[in-house]
Parts: C-alpha cells; sequence; structure tokens
C-alpha cells in the first residue's frame, strides 16, 4: 500500500523465509524432554506432602519396571533450572528408585497460573488430608484474586472473575461450605492441625477453634496434652463465645475441657514411665494397651484354674 512518497510491504518474517509451514506448527506443540532431577527445585509452600506409604511403594516399583509414564509438568525459572509445577511424587519415586532423569513437559507459566495448576492437579488425588486441603485451597483462592481473570485454565469466558468460595467451588468436589471451612483451617497452629489431620479433632470443632488467637491456642494444646483430651463441637462453640466475650483464660479452658462429654465411656490411666520398662522402645500406646489387656486376660484365666 502507498502512503505519501512511501511504499508498505508485507514481508515474511526471517525465520519463516528458512522453516516450512511444518516445522513451524511443530514449533508450537509441547514436547516432553528429559530433565535431570538435580536441575529441577520443589515449588515454593507446596501443601501436598509426600507421604512415604504403600502407595508411594507402588510407584517406586513401577517407575523401576515401566519408568514415568505420565511427564511431570515444569515450569522455567529466571535464575536457571526449573520448578516443579505437577509431579512432586514422581520426582521422589525417580529419586528413591536411584534415576537421574525424569520426562517433563516445560511451560511458561506466570507465578499464579503456576499455583493454579498445581492445586488442580493434586486436588485429583485419592487420599489428601485435611490440612494439604486447606493450604491449597487458600493458595488457589489468592492467586485467582491476585490474577483477576481466568481463560486458559479454568475454561471461563473473558473477563469472567473468581473472586468468592462460591465460584471456586464449581470447579472443585466441595461445596463452598466446605471449602470455607478448609480454609479456616489454615488460621491453627500447626500441632493443632497435626490432630485434625489425625483424626483426633474433628472438622467443624477445628473451624472453631480456628477463631482462637494463637496464644489461646497454644494454652488449649498445654491443655489437652495434660488431660488427654481434646474438644467435643459443643466445647468448641463455647470456647469461641467466651473468647469472644474476653473471658477465656487458662482456668476456663481447663474447666471446659473437664466436662464429660455425652456418651463418654470411664478411662484408666497410668502414667507412661510406669509401664515404660516392659516394652520394647518405639511401643505406641495402642500396642501397649492391646498387649496390657491380653496381660489381664491370661492372669485372669490363671486365677479361674487356681480356684479350681
Amino acid at each position: 500500500m502507498a502512503k505519501g512518497n512511501k511504499i508498505e510491504l508485507n514481508l515474511p518474517a526471517v525465520d519463516d523465509l528458512f522453516t516450512t509451514q511444518e516445522e513451524r506448527d511443530e514449533q508450537q506443540y509441547e514436547k516432553v524432554v528429559h530433565l535431570k532431577l538435580s536441575e529441577i527445585s520443589d515449588f515454593p509452600n507446596h501443601p501436598f506432602k509426600v507421604r512415604m506409604d504403600k502407595a508411594m511403594n507402588r510407584t517406586v516399583n513401577s517407575v523401576k519396571e515401566y519408568g514415568v509414564l505420565v511427564p511431570a509438568l515444569v515450569r522455567p525459572k529466571k535464575e536457571g533450572g526449573y520448578e516443579m509445577v505437577a509431579g512432586h511424587r514422581r520426582k521422589v519415586a525417580c529419586e528413591l528408585a536411584g534415576k537421574e532423569e525424569m520426562p517433563c513437559i516445560i511451560r511458561d507459566l506466570s507465578d499464579d497460573e503456576a499455583t493454579i495448576v498445581m492445586v488442580d492437579s493434586n486436588l485429583q488425588r485419592e487420599t489428601i488430608l485435611p490440612s494439604e486441603k486447606a493450604f491449597a485451597y487458600k493458595m488457589k483462592m489468592d492467586a485467582i484474586k491476585r490474577q483477576g481473570q481466568r481463560t486458559d485454565l479454568t475454561s471461563r469466558p473473558l473477563g469472567e472473575k473468581l473472586y468468592s468460595v462460591e465460584e471456586l467451588s464449581k470447579e472443585a468436589k466441595d461445596s463452598a461450605r466446605q471449602i470455607h471451612r478448609y480454609i479456616r483451617l489454615t488460621y491453627l497452629i500447626p500441632p493443632i492441625l497435626d490432630l485434625v489431620d489425625e483424626g483426633k479433632i474433628a472438622m467443624r470443632p477445628a473451624v472453631e477453634l480456628s477463631y482462637l488467637p494463637k496464644e489461646q491456642q497454644e494454652v488449649l494444646l498445654n491443655t489437652m496434652e495434660l488431660e488427654d483430651c481434646t474438644p467435643s463441637h459443643a466445647q468448641a462453640i463455647k470456647l469461641r463465645k467466651l473468647n469472644e466475650e474476653g473471658r477465656l483464660n487458662e482456668d476456663v479452658i481447663l474447666s471446659i475441657l473437664s466436662e464429660q462429654k455425652p456418651n463418654q465411656k470411664e478411662q484408666l490411666k497410668i502414667p507412661r514411665e510406669r509401664i515404660n520398662k516392659y516394652f520394647p522402645k518405639g511401643t505406641s500406646k495402642k500396642q501397649m494397651e492391646d498387649i496390657i489387656v491380653k496381660a489381664l486376660a491370661l492372669y485372669r484365666k490363671r486365677q479361674r484354674s487356681m480356684e479350681r
């Protein structure tokens, strides 16, 4: 097209002159490459734990026999090397299997994009701890809020914003209310959150306890350890209410936890230091209890035979 005395020509790029259309199309596709494990760092604050359980043993054996069947997803780091986005368990399995490399797909992702992909890929696992879901949902919510919109990873129309738990629940297995409960767990101090993961504190009382200040949670934890108990849902509600009223202190916490719960069975408590010498080191509380019950059954049987 002519503009005054100038003529503008639409010339092909230099690269296009020396490559075929097939080669240019191929460059657009993501390829699987083998990267050294030493070049791949973990995702910062990764909320999902890599547990050395039976499932991991199966994965290690599979990697030894067949290799990694599903490539991991990584993103390049500015300072060099790569950051794992999806595939932490596969990387650990490779390490345990004695592998030095693993197949990966390299994708340029922003921090928030990487966070969303990392969370979504891990939420598909069958067994997920409450703490893992708690921090995963919170990380995804924060990432979406910062990002403002998703088109390529959430399949939503351009401009639509996801700022609420209700919107997040549409892409998750949990309801909006349940997601909110999980996110509340991130306000618990780690030792109490561990009790939730272990099933010693249920979700609903844990959510109530999450509203207590960290200092009060520390006092509560010490009291639970001394009394060898955990609060019921009703007790947790009472603790939260008294804290909001400014009436919660160490004595009040002890008083509430000392209350007998409905259907609570009377327990016989023996100081562990009195019986430790009768058990091998590392014997769990449950194992001790089972052995003591068996010993008492044997003792009773002998007593009856003597009476005859």
